[in-house]
């Protein structure tokens, strides 16, 4: 499969907002929209992404939109974010657009924060280099409760 990233074209964005309410996806980010589920919502999460990003990219799978990546925040904090269509969780897509993102904005550190229980993409963010720094609690819209988080940082 090839996986490439590219600037975010507005008609990523219906791909964007169906990946982003998948049930299951939703569940295992936790962290996202405060109602995952709403157009406005998905609106307003997505030009705050938009606003605040460094880099914002569409992740393309053999030429179709398989998700987004993005490098967010002020100099010293930025995070890496990405939110990959389940159809191609556990093929190597995540990882690659990780990898790609990270040969695109080599500035370190860099950190990235997932839910405690998302094995799935601290493994992602593992093979990519990252290491836990700290274990913290916070409040997941996706699940509606506070939840445990890891937060990673990529110093290398």
């Amino acid at each position: 499969m090839k996986i490439a990233l590219r600037a975010v074209q507005d008609s990523d964005l219906p791909a964007f907002f169906r990946q982003m309410t998948d049930p299951e996806a939703v569940r295992m980010a936790a962290f996202g929209p405060e109602n995952p589920y709403d157009r406005d919502s998905f609106a307003v999460h997505w030009r705050r992404l938009e606003d605040c990003s460094e880099v914002l990219r569409t992740v393309v799978a053999d030429g179709a939109v398989a998700g987004s990546a993005a490098v967010y925040g002020t100099a010293g904090e930025r995070e890496v974010t990405y939110w990959i269509d389940r159809a191609y969780w556990g093929r190597g897509v995540a990882t690659a657009a990780l990898r790609a993102l990270l040969t695109e904005v080599p500035e370190r550190p860099l950190y990235a924060r997932a839910a405690a229980d998302n094995a799935g993409s601290l493994r992602v963010l593992e093979k990519c280099g990252f290491r836990e720094s700290a274990r913290a609690r916070g409040y997941a819209g996706g699940r509606g409760e506070e939840i445990a988080e890891v937060v990673l940082i990529l110093e290398e």
